[in-house]
């Protein structure tokens, strides 16, 4: 059941409450008065209704639609994790207030983790076009410039390499093994524990693989020949398992749901565990490095590698996230992409989801040279877009560089440079540098939030910036 947002305060506490409110937060109380807003509250008590046909009636009571807003907002601005979230509410006073707990019982962490996973990406989705109506509504945006640019989002993986790969696959089949064996009669599963090989395997490959001579190659190629034939059993035994659960031929005592929910897992990552042993074998025994839809993570495997050119970190695992942004600071859109595509093919899904946010196109957009083209160029003129501001990449020709030498033209380059301030305080002050949330999904979860609560700060700061000059009550 859901739980109203009319929350009754505790008489005793009414002492505390009054001592509470003189503890102020400049960075809390201005965006406090943001997520008091209706729409944005129903957006929330909508999706928890949906949990199943009958919650708003029936079950127990959960979180409070304006409770699970702002702790959402207060885990991404802090960059907590669930436990974290649950100490801090637990022992601050400003964080209860901000949070509308007061005197109330805070829930546990797994309550938090559960009830975010129920804000799908198309929910998140609608909160942040809300959040953006009201920069509009308040004057914070009007939507007359737009920036876009992509930036790399890592997942919560450790860095892939076809050794861990494999001794991860060992790991969750054997656990899934196990499990399964524990409801059966004893004697009908039998499962034997490589972590002890495996854990010899790692270090053998770990130590072969810092020099390359001929011998430590050849020492690195036997450890691997051995860690791939104890994963391709222990993949063969979860095969034959999966089929005797299929035919009924598992003799099973104790409760049928562990054992199917361990099937379901095993299911789940035998699929990626083949794929891992093709891969190694084909870049350690055939020196092909070069393999289609690599699976970089057992765990997140919509995680793919970005190459940006950066010489600290020429590889990034996790996901390509496209980034707009009109005045102020507001982040009108974002887009989580498939793949390492190149950057001019999101310059139109930039535009027109501009242009469906605000109902009309820019008056000027601009992006970095990785979004040029000519196409993209003729596009957004088409649009209705005034002024494209676009480095052309290459040797030009006079009349382009003429063109782009213009003060309109300098003056969009030296807006788009905001863009990579707002990128970095995205991923520094707002997590956004690695999303934390389970599976892809989650992943769009994640990025989603980290903007919704970047562009209520935004607005905050602005009104604050407002009233000190004195143009706002």
């Amino acid at each position: 059941m859901i739980a109203p947002s009319s929350h009754q305060a505790w008489l005793f506490y009414s002492p505390l409450a009054r001592q509470a409110a003189l503890l102020k937060d400049d960075l809390l109380d201005p965006v406090d008065q943001l997520l008091d807003d209706p729409a944005l509250v129903d957006l929330v008590r909508l999706c928890l209704a949906k949990r199943s046909p009958r919650s708003n009636r029936t079950g127990r009571t959960g979180m409070a639609p304006d409770r699970l807003l702002r702790c959402c907002v207060m885990k991404h601005l802090k960059g907590w994790s669930f436990r974290d979230l649950e100490r801090e509410l637990r022992s601050n006073l400003v964080y209860r207030r901000f949070t509308h707990f007061d005197a109330d019982t805070t829930p546990d962490f797994t309550v938090f983790s559960r009830s975010f996973a129920l804000l799908s990406p198309a929910v998140t989705a609608e909160i942040h076009q809300r959040v953006v109506n009201l920069a509009c509504e308040q004057g914070v945006a009007q939507g007359q410039k737009l920036r876009t640019d992509t930036t790399a989002v890592e997942s919560n993986v450790h860095y892939p390499t076809d050794s861990s790969l494999l001794g991860d696959g060992i790991r969750v089949l054997t656990r899934s093994l196990e499990r399964i064996a524990n409801e059966c009669t004893a004697g009908a599963l039998e499962v034997v524990d490589h972590g002890r090989a495996v854990k010899h395997r790692l270090l053998e490959i770990s130590r072969a693989a810092k020099s390359l001579t001929e011998a430590n190659q050849h020492r690195m190629r036997d450890s691997y020949q051995k860690l791939m034939g104890l994963t391709r059993s222990v993949v063969r035994q979860a095969s034959a398992v999966v089929q005797c659960w299929g035919k009924g031929r598992l003799k099973v005592v104790g409760k049928l749901l562990r054992v199917e929910t361990q099937i379901g897992q095993l299911r789940h990552f035998l699929p990626l565990v083949e794929k891992v042993i093709t891969q190694t074998k084909k870049r350690v025994l055939g020196g092909d490095s070069h393999a289609v839809d690599k699976v970089l993570s057992l765990f997140e495997p919509h995680t793919v590698v970005i190459r940006k050119g950066k010489a600290h970190k020429p590889n990034e695992f996790g996901r390509l996230v496209r980034i707009d942004e009109v005045e102020n600071g507001i982040v009108s859109g974002y887009q989580v992409l498939v793949g390492n595509p190149d950057d001019s093919t999101s310059w139109m899904p930039a535009l027109e989801q501009h242009q469906a946010s605000f109902g009309r196109a820019p008056e000027m957009a601009t992006g970095d040279r990785g979004f040029f083209s000519a196409k993209n160029e003729r596009e957004a003129e088409a649009l209705g877009v005034k002024k494209v501001v676009l480095p052309a990449r290459g040797r030009l020709p006079a009349k382009r560089v003429e063109q782009q030498k213009q003060r309109w033209f300098r003056r969009g380059l030296r807006w788009r440079a905001g863009m990579e301030a707002t990128i970095s305080t995205l991923k520094h002050p707002f997590s956004m540098w690695r999303a934390t949330y389970k599976g892809g999904l989650g992943f769009e979860r994640y990025v989603g939030w980290c903007v919704i609560t970047k562009n209520l700060f935004s607005i905050a700061r602005y009104q604050v910036r407002r009233r000190g000059h004195g143009q706002v009550g």
